[in-house]
């Protein structure tokens, strides 16, 4: 066996790892965001039945926390992302080099981020590259509709009810 291929080997070995990595981090946060939306509904609800305002307010807080527990959780997998484009441009360029008729493999992530634009019609040509502009998505990661949701609707929700609570509109409740 030549170094080329063990080279080959174990970069592929340590795509497939930080792979499971990363789907495993896609687990934890479905778990994140299952606790934070049975915590969230249950103190909702338990603010209707024992007519107490207050707990409006822990559903929003508890919102608010999870949010932020995903968020954090997020950035650390997409710390992953970069080394997983970078093992699929670097063998994507050196197959193309050697087997221009090959179909290079591993481009989950790439694929992933050219799916939209070649489904849109506006990209024909697949070639994966180094992320740009990863910098700006990931300050943004909190904001990611899928790291937001449900998340913020309990908050706005929970807010709402606390201050309807307090002024008295739904009925008599305690602090």
């Amino acid at each position: 066996m030549s170094s080329k291929e063990i080279n080959d080997e174990s970069v592929l070995k340590e795509y497939y790892e930080i792979f499971r990595t990363v789907n495993d981090y896609d687990k934890n946060l479905l778990t994140v965001k299952g606790w934070g939306v049975t915590l969230s509904l249950a103190a909702l609800a338990w603010g209707f039945q024992h007519s107490h305002y207050g707990l409006f307010l822990v559903a929003s807080l508890s919102g608010i926390g999870f949010w932020l527990i995903e968020g954090a959780m997020k950035k650390h997998q997409m710390r992953y992302y970069y080394r997983m484009r970078e093992i699929e441009v670097l063998r994507y360029e050196r197959i193309k080099k050697d087997a221009p008729e090959a179909i290079p493999s591993p481009l989950i992530d790439s694929s992933w981020s050219y799916a939209g634009l070649v489904y849109e019609g506006s990209k024909q040509e697949f070639r994966p590259m180094l992320n740009r502009g990863v910098r700006k998505s990931y300050r943004r990661v909190w904001f990611f509709t899928h790291v937001l949701l449900p998340h913020m609707l309990s908050v706005v929700a929970g807010l709402i009810l606390f201050c309807l609570g307090k002024w008295g509109v739904l009925g008599e409740m305690k602090w």
